[in-house]
Parts: structure tokens; sequence; C-alpha cells
């Protein structure tokens, strides 16, 4: 286990030092660059871009300012934000519990609802309810996000007024039943794709454990049908699940983005779109390094997770 842990933790190092490599280089060589956002005020002077890029460190051959940045985030400093000034850390923090929140509450209904339905589909094969929900899981994987998006929307805030159609609370109430209205939509629509895969995964693991010779022994043996399903073969199914939980991260982050955006949530995909309009790298390489750090943690965590749930895997 401790060898396992080495090794990936090696190789998730080596994974962020490219990421932030490649992160840098594109934000730093794009059209405009960092000083674009102060450039269009119609006062500014060339002497007065030269001193805000002595200020910044903007000035500096380009691999000089990529070694100070990730020296100095290593050390916990992970820059000031180009647009208040606040430290990156406090920013991505201030947006943090929205996204989680979001991301979580659509991740359980999408487990939820995906397994449910796809293990339903697997044990009435071919019926109608399985022919349903095969269409209905490439519908969701067809239809861009926004889409769904836009048309809750205009279903349950514009049409039926059930709803808010954006923020994460109404100004001037944070009571709970508040904070649930505004996250039933989002969570929904950012659910809707996940639970597609989920669902067509859970089936197919399914089929594959329903056909095996243990399974058949049981059914002769005379074991109840509800018995074997939900002892023998849910739980041997359920399994790789586990991998596709750390799979999907990456997901629905790009996911929560979309989501974000389209109901003015105010989490980190929104932070995200909001800090390259307005050229702001700093906070951007935070979030970039926070998303390749959750991603790869997600990767150890179902690995380490289908280990302890499958007593025949070892990680050496």
């Amino acid at each position: 286990m401790s060898g396992f842990l080495a090794r990936r933790l090696g190789q998730s190092l080596v994974l962020l030092v490219l990421v932030s490599m490649v992160g840098f280089a594109i934000l730093h060589l794009a059209p405009g660059g960092p000083l674009s956002q102060f450039a269009s005020g119609t006062d500014m002077t060339q002497e007065d871009l030269d001193r805000i890029a002595e200020q910044l460190g903007l000035n500096r051959p380009l691999p000089v300012q990529y070694g100070e940045w990730f020296w100095r985030m290593l050390g916990g400093d992970w820059g000031r934000s180009f647009r208040d000034g606040e430290p990156v850390l406090h920013v991505i923090g201030a947006h943090l519990p929205a996204t989680l929140q979001l991301m979580v509450t659509a991740t359980l209904l999408a487990i939820l609802l995906g397994v449910g339905i796809g293990t339903l589909g697997a044990v009435r094969r071919h019926s109608a309810f399985d022919t349903l929900a095969t269409v209905g899981a490439m519908v969701a994987l067809s239809i861009p996000t926004f889409w769904f998006g836009l048309m809750a929307i205009y279903l349950f805030s514009v049409w039926l007024g059930w709803l808010p159609s954006g923020n994460r609370s109404t100004p001037g109430d944070g009571s709970w039943p508040d904070l649930l209205r505004h996250l039933i939509l989002p969570a929904l629509v950012l659910a809707l794709v996940e639970t597609a895969i989920w669902s067509r995964y859970m089936r197919s693991s399914m089929l594959d454990v329903v056909n095996q010779d243990y399974i058949r022994t049981a059914r002769a043996k005379g074991v109840p049908e509800g018995r074997i399903l939900l002892r023998h073969a849910f739980r041997n199914a359920a399994l790789p699940m586990i991998t596709v939980l750390g799979l999907q991260l990456p997901t629905l982050l790009g996911g929560a983005l979309v989501t974000e955006t389209v109901f003015t949530w105010p989490g980190m995909g929104r932070l995200f779109l909001d800090s390259i309009s307005y050229r702001d790298y700093p906070v951007v390489m935070g979030i970039l390094m926070f998303s390749a750090v959750l991603v790869l943690l997600g990767s150890l965590l179902a690995d380490l997770l289908h280990a302890i749930a499958d007593p025949r895997i070892r990680l050496g």
C-alpha cells in the first residue's frame, strides 16, 4: 500500500507540474496578455503600463515569471487577484462552498437515480422501461447542458413560476428553504447528464454479473430473486462504479462551469469565466491548479476505495 501511494503521489506531482507549465504558458502567450485590461483605459500611457508591469513582475522573461510563481505557490502564496488585490486562495475559498454544495447534491442525485435506473433496466432487459431509459440517456448525452438549463428556467421559472431562475439565495433571505429552492434547478440540470452516464455503466455492469455462473447456481438452489439481486448481483456490479465515481469528477467540474454560468450560481465555474474575461491570470491559474488537484485526488481515492471494497485487489 505504501509503495502504491508513493508511486501515485510521485506521478501526481509530475502531472501537476506539467499542467502548471502548460496553463501558465497558454495564459501568458494568449493575444492581449495580462496587461490588456489596464491598457483599455483611455488615460493610460505607456509609462503607466510599464510601471504596472514592473509592479506585477510581468516585464520579466516568461520562464522567470513561472519559476517565481511556482515557488511562491509551493509556499502557500498563490498570488493576488489583478481585479481587487485579494489573495487568490481567499478568492477561491469564498466561491468553493457554493460549487461543493452544487456538485455534492448533483452527484448524490445522479448516483441514486442512475444506479436505480441502470439496475432496473438490466433486470427488465428489453422491456418498455429499459427502452425508454436507453433513449432518455442518449438524449441527455446528446444535448448540451446549457440547453437543458435554459429550458428548465423557461419551464419552472418563467412559465410555471415555481422556482427561482438563478443565484444561490434571495437577497436578504439566507434561510434553508430559500437556499433549497435555488439549489433544485441547477442541481437537477447538472445531475441529468451524470444520471445518464451512471445508468448506462450500471446497466452494463449488472448485465455482466447476472449472467455469471454463481448467479445461475443461486437460482438453481432456490434462493429468492430479490436476495440474489441485492446480496450477490448488485454488490458485485457496484464495484466498478467506484472507479467511475473518480473518473466522473472532471465531467462534473466541466458541467458545473456551464451550469453555474446559466444559473448565475456564485461558484468556481462562474469565477473561472469571469476571471478569464477580466484576464485575472493569478485567479485563473489558482482555479486550474485547484481543479487538477481535485481530479488527481478523486482518481487516487477511487483506486483506494476499489481495493478496500474488493479483497481480490492488492495495491503493491
